[in-house]
């Protein structure tokens, strides 16, 4: 049975924090199981807090100080990883972070512009500018590649979630770049849906009225606990987990993906319009 994978602590410092941790446990002469040990956490969330990919509760990495007698090191340094995690984000983003990671499905809805998960570099900073004028240059970078971390959820052809997003027609007609760079933008669109990476579909312009005209939302569905909805506007967002409302988004969601057109006529709406774009045409 091979061992565990290793894990480059410089890639960042949740990848730092977690490679310390499995050293720390390792001399120690411990298991994942065993270290968890009179925690509320199972060993599978310290594994991925060992592989960066999860951050570090206070109260575990506390549990932790105390199992490996780290003289408060984990408990100190826990904060320091979210910092890290959220770089390039706002605060209230900070559970949609963590919980994308752990999603088994996320399903968005986007009138305006392109989801964060789904933009290119170039349409990032146009939409930071836009949104954030009277921020300097090192801030709209940092919210830049920030997106692009995000982005690295869809990598891969048969990595998770699946992701399910649905744009108003307005979004791929918006000339949000220069022609060349949003048929780029489309085309990236057209490439993540052709690699089955995302199921996408369109609402026509002329659907008429349609169960999700105010606001945006994602849905996230987890493999060991309970759904979660967040919602955002300008410079706010919040993320729902009373049972009864994200019910109610979800039985929105699923009447808007009705009134879509399917994915098949909105993968040839988004090749058509990149064409335009390419082009030089405003799409019509």
């Amino acid at each position: 049975m091979p061992g565990p994978k290793d894990i480059d602590g410089s890639v960042g410092v949740p990848t730092f924090y977690g490679a310390e941790l499995r050293w720390q446990r390792e001399q120690a002469g411990m298991t994942q199981q065993q270290l968890v040990e009179g925690s509320f956490y199972g060993y599978s969330h310290l594994s991925e807090i060992e592989r960066g990919e999860r951050r570090m509760p206070l109260d575990l990495a506390e549990h932790v100080d105390r199992v490996l007698k780290t003289d408060g090191f984990f408990t100190r340094r826990c904060e320091d990883v979210r910092k890290a995690r959220l770089r390039g984000h706002a605060a209230y983003f900070a559970k949609v972070l963590e919980a994308e990671k752990q999603a088994s499905t996320i399903e968005e809805w986007a009138p305006t512009v392109f989801p964060g998960l789904l933009q290119t570099e170039a349409y990032a900073r146009a939409v930071v500018e836009a949104t954030h004028p009277m921020e300097h240059a090192e801030q709209v970078e940092a919210k830049v590649k920030g997106r692009a971390a995000r982005a690295q959820l869809l990598d891969g052809d048969h990595g998770k979630p699946t992701y399910w997003v649905i744009l108003h027609e307005f979004a791929l007609r918006q000339q949000v770049l220069p022609g060349e760079e949003m048929a780029y933008q489309l085309d990236h669109l057209a490439e993540l849906a052709l690699r089955r990476r995302i199921v996408l579909q369109v609402l026509p312009w002329n659907v008429g009225t349609h169960p999700f005209m105010l606001g945006t939302a994602m849905v996230m569905t987890f493999p060991d606990a309970p759904p979660l909805v967040y919602t955002e506007s300008l410079h706010s967002g919040e993320t729902i987990d009373d049972p009864g409302l994200v019910q109610q988004y979800r039985t929105s969601y699923d009447l808007l993906r009705a009134a879509a057109s399917p994915p098949e006529a909105s993968l040839a709406m988004v090749r058509k319009m990149a064409e335009e774009h390419r082009n030089g045409r405003q799409p019509r």
